[in-house]
C-alpha cells in the first residue's frame, strides 16, 4: 500500500479494533460488487463498526485522508450503488445487527441498519406483529432505507420512506443527527426523513432507523388467477383498485416467467398471464373481499382462479414469485441478469407492459414481465451473455426505450430499486431544473464529495 493509505489504516486501527478492519483481497472482492450487471471495482479498505461513535470517527479520518465512503449492507442493490468506483474505505454495517427496541403499544421499533427484514420480522412475531416492506431479497433495513425499497406489499402498506419515523444519521463532518421522532405526525421543520430516505449513501451514513410496525392480519389468503393475455391482467388489477377491495399484495408474472417459476420451483401453474394476489384482514370481511375479486377478474376473462387458505401453499405461491429472478439465472447458465425497473400512473401501465413485450419479442433475447402492479411498478428481467457486446448494446437500448416511455407518461425510471449508476443518465430528463436543488443539497451536506461519490448525480472529481 502506499504511505498515505498505510496512513489510514493505522488510524483506523486506533479507533477500531485489528479485527474490523481489513485489506483482505477476498474481503474487498465481495465488497466490490452487488448482484447487478454493472462492472465491479474494489475498495483499498473494508471496515466492521459497531458503534454510531465508531462510523462518526471513520468518517473523520476520511475526511483527513480525503477518501471516500461507500456504505455497504449485503450488497443485494440492482443498481451499483455500492460499487466503490473511485476506492476508499467501504463500510459494512453487518455488524451493526441489533434490535434495539420494540414499542409495541406505539406500533414503533428502533434498529441499527444491519438488521434484516427477516431477523426483525422474526423477533416482531412474538409481540403480534411485522414489518411491511417486502423487496424480495433478505436486504437489511439500512440499505433498504437507502434505496426506497418497496416490494410486493406496497400497494397496501406504502413504501420504505412510509415507515421510517426516525433516522440516527452521521453527516460529513461526523456529527451525528436525528431526522425525526417518535410522533406519527410532525409540522415542525423541513422533512429530513424524506430527504435522507432513498439517498443511496450519497448524503450520510444511518447508523439507527425507527421503524413502523403492524399487527399480523387475522387471516390472509392467497390467490392466483391466469388470464388470455397481459392486457386482460392488468386490467383486472386497475378494476380490483377502483373497486377499493383492500388488497395487500398483487403480482403480475408474464407467460415465459410462469415457464421459469414451474422449472426451478418444481410447481404445476397454469403458464399464461398471471396474477398472484393476498388479501389480509378479519374472517366476514376477506370473505367478501375475495367474492368481490372474483366477479372482477372473471369480468376481465380470467381463465380460472384459485385461493390458497392453507399456509404452506400460500408461503409455496410467494416462494415462487420471490424466487423468480433466481429461476431466470439458474435457467441460464454463464448469463448475467439486466433487470429493469420502471413505475407509471395505474392508467397508463397496461400500455406499458404490452410496449415493453413486443420490445423484448424483438429482442432476440430470453426475457420475463413482472411487477408489483398494484402500484404501477414492472421489471423486465433480461439474460444477457456479458462478453457479447451486441447482447449489451441491445439490452441497454431496450432499457432506454421503456424509461423513455414511462418518462413520457409521467412516471420514473426507477420505482424501487434507486439510481445508482444504471439510471443516472436520465436524471436532469425525469427532474429537470430540480436536479440543481438536488445538487445544491449534496453540496451542502456533502462538500468534499466524502460519501459515495458519483452515484444518483455526477459529481465533482475528487481531489
Amino acid at each position: 500500500m502506499e504511505t498515505a493509505s498505510m496512513s489510514l489504516l493505522h488510524a483506523l486501527k486506533e479507533v477500531l479494533s485489528e479485527q474490523q478492519v481489513t485489506e483482505n483481497q477476498t474481503v474487498r472482492e465481495l465488497h466490490g460488487r452487488d448482484e447487478s450487471y454493472h462492472k465491479e471495482s474494489l475498495p483499498d479498505l473494508v471496515v466492521f463498526p459497531e458503534t454510531a461513535q465508531q462510523v462518526s470517527e471513520i468518517v473523520k479520518l476520511a475526511n483527513k485522508y480525503e477518501v471516500p465512503i461507500v456504505p455497504f449492507g449485503l450488497g443485494s442493490s440492482l443498481e451499483g450503488h455500492v460499487i466503490p468506483y473511485e476506492h476508499g474505505i467501504t463500510i459494512d454495517f453487518s455488524l451493526m445487527n441489533k434490535i434495539l427496541e420494540v414499542r409495541e403499544s406505539d406500533f414503533l421499533v428502533r434498529v441499527q441498519p444491519g438488521v434484516t427484514r427477516t431477523q426483525l420480522n422474526k423477533e416482531l412475531k412474538k409481540y403480534g406483529l411485522f414489518f411491511s416492506v417486502d423487496p424480495g431479497a433478505d436486504a437489511t433495513l439500512g440499505g433498504m432505507a437507502a434505496t426506497n425499497a418497496s416490494g410486493t406489499t406496497s400497494v397496501k402498506y406504502g413504501v420504505m420512506r412510509d415507515q421510517v419515523r426516525d433516522l440516527e444519521v452521521v453527516l460529513a463532518d461526523g456529527s451525528i443527527i436525528h431526522t425525526g421522532n417518535l410522533a406519527a405526525k410532525s409540522s415542525s421543520g423541513y422533512h429530513l426523513n424524506g430527504l435522507f430516505v432513498g439517498s443511496e449513501g450519497t448524503l450520510g451514513c444511518f447508523t439507527e432507523l425507527t421503524l413502523n410496525v403492524y399487527g399480523i392480519p387475522e387471516h390472509v389468503m392467497a390467490a392466483r388467477a391466469s388470464f388470455p393475455s397481459l392486457n386482460d391482467a392488468v386490467e383486472a388489477v386497475v378494476s380490483i383498485l377502483q373497486a377499493g377491495v383492500p388488497i395487500a399484495r398483487v403480482e403480475l408474472v408474464d407467460e415465459p416467467s410462469m415457464k421459469q417459476v414451474n422449472l426451478f420451483s418444481e410447481t404445476s401453474y397454469k403458464e399464461r398471464p398471471t396474477l398472484f394476489l393476498e388479501f389480509h384482514g378479519n374472517e366476514a370481511g376477506l370473505k367478501q373481499d375475495v367474492e368481490f375479486t372474483r366477479e372482477i377478474v372473471e369480468d376481465h376473462h380470467c381463465l380460472d382462479i384459485e385461493f390458497e387458505t392453507d399456509n404452506a401453499a400460500r408461503n409455496r405461491l410467494w416462494e415462487a414469485r420471490h424466487n423468480l429472478a433466481y429461476a431466470f439465472i439458474h435457467g441460464h447458465p454463464g448469463k448475467k441478469m439486466m433487470v429493469t425497473d420502471v413505475c407509471l400512473p395505474i392508467s397508463e401501465l397496461s400500455g406499458a407492459i404490452s410496449h415493453a413485450r413486443e420490445a423484448v419479442d424483438l429482442l432476440g433475447l430470453p426475457g420475463g414481465i413482472v411487477g408489483h402492479v398494484g402500484d404501477g411498478n414492472y421489471h423486465t428481467l433480461l439474460m444477457i451473455d456479458m462478453s457479447n457486446q451486441d447482447e449489451i448494446e441491445k439490452a441497454e437500448k431496450f432499457n432506454e426505450q421503456i424509461v423513455l416511455y414511462a418518462l413520457e407518461r409521467g412516471g420514473t425510471c426507477t420505482g424501487e430499486h434507486g439510481v445508482g449508476v444504471g439510471k443516472q443518465k436520465y436524471q436532469q430528463k425525469e427532474h429537470g431544473q430540480a436536479l440543481h436543488v438536488m445538487e445544491n443539497i449534496k453540496l451542502a451536506l456533502d462538500p468534499d464529495n466524502l460519501f459515495n461519490p458519483n452515484k444518483i448525480l455526477k459529481t465533482k472529481d475528487r481531489g
